[in-house]
């Protein structure tokens, strides 16, 4: 199982569909405070559909509380200021990945403790950053690739 983590997420929508794909792909999803809405938001809800229920969700107070209490082994963050792509990365079952707010992304500080395994999604030239639920999903579905999509009912 791999650990998604939303720091500061502020767009409730966003959240509800990575509850969404937390929920179909098996995978734990941590928040990080603050959040930029209340956890019975309706559009929260909506995107999420009926699959809060289905999801394992865990509120931290703050990065180091998540730290503290989970004790990640390897952590990649995504990031626009990552050196290396996504694809390129070798994903293990129990990683962990973090992403920034939608408005601000990652603080430096947070990214320089990531270090080289700081990630990007390649964009055109122009593009300053792709969807949050997005990004997640794109993530996610790779990382789950890589380690045969354990866990997953296979037609």
């Amino acid at each position: 199982m791999f650990h998604i983590v939303l720091f500061e997420p502020e767009i409730p929508a966003n959240t509800g569909n990575i509850i969404r794909l937390s929920a179909n792909a098996g995978m734990q999803l941590h928040l990080i405070k603050p959040l930029g809405f209340e956890l019975d938001d309706k559009k929260l809800r909506r995107a999420g559909l009926d699959y809060h229920e289905w999801a394992t969700i865990q509120l931290h107070e703050s990065l180091p509380d998540f730290f503290c209490s989970v004790q990640p082994k390897r952590i990649f963050a995504l990031t626009t200021k990552g050196k290396t792509i996504y694809s390129d990365a070798k994903f293990e079952d129990g990683d962990t990945f973090l992403f920034g707010c939608e408005t601000r992304g990652l603080p430096a500080e947070v990214l320089n403790q990531i270090g080289e395994n700081c990630l990007y999604l390649p964009m055109q030239p122009e593009s300053r950053s792709l969807n949050l639920s997005n990004t997640v999903a794109i993530l996610l579905y790779e990382a789950w690739r890589q380690v045969d999509f354990n866990g997953a009912v296979i037609k």
